[in-house]
């Protein structure tokens, strides 16, 4: 966005129309250098903007909410098209259910893996503690549960942002 609301000051100083509609904060001037002017003219009226001026040696279009009218020569067509809209990036990845799951997964793992180790440290000295090792199997076993619950979370979860569009 090149412009918005202006004060009197700034219009002046700017050379707007004595009359502008930034004055009133219902118009904007905004950078064509990654819109497509026909796709942006056509998405500002849909929501209710009547005023367009273009200015493609500037590089901007002009819109507002004032009456219907419409200036300033058309955008040339562009050699190359511009690519489609990506839809935005997650801004938090410690909210993705990607990352939860694959955490999970990680986390479990890592248990498992320790679950084994003080198994097999603990298998040293069975005489003494010979009572605790089919718990552990037991908890070894369930910590590979999580993982694998973790794994089919992350590949869900994947799937189900693939299917709508999201990645």
């Amino acid at each position: 966005m090149n412009s918005a609301y202006r004060s009197p000051e700034h219009n002046a100083r700017v050379r707007g129309a004595r009359r502008s509609k930034h004055l009133e904060g219902t118009a904007f001037d905004i950078s064509m250098a990654n819109h497509d002017p026909a796709s942006f003219e056509k998405a500002a009226r849909a929501v209710g903007f009547l005023g367009f001026g273009t200015y493609p040696r500037s590089g901007f279009m002009h819109i507002d909410l004032g009456p219907a009218r419409r200036w300033g020569d058309p955008f040339p067509a562009r050699a190359i098209p511009f690519a489609e809209d990506q839809p935005p990036a997650r801004e938090h990845l410690a909210d993705s259910r990607t990352m939860k799951g694959s955490g999970a997964a990680g986390l479990a793992t890592v248990g498992a893996a320790g679950i084994e180790i003080a198994q097999d440290t603990l298998s040293d000295a069975q005489t003494a503690i010979q009572p605790l090792i089919p718990y552990l199997d037991t908890l070894r076993w369930a910590f590979i549960g999580l993982a694998l619950a973790g794994i089919g979370l992350t590949v869900w979860a994947r799937l189900d942002d693939w299917n709508r569009g999201r990645r």
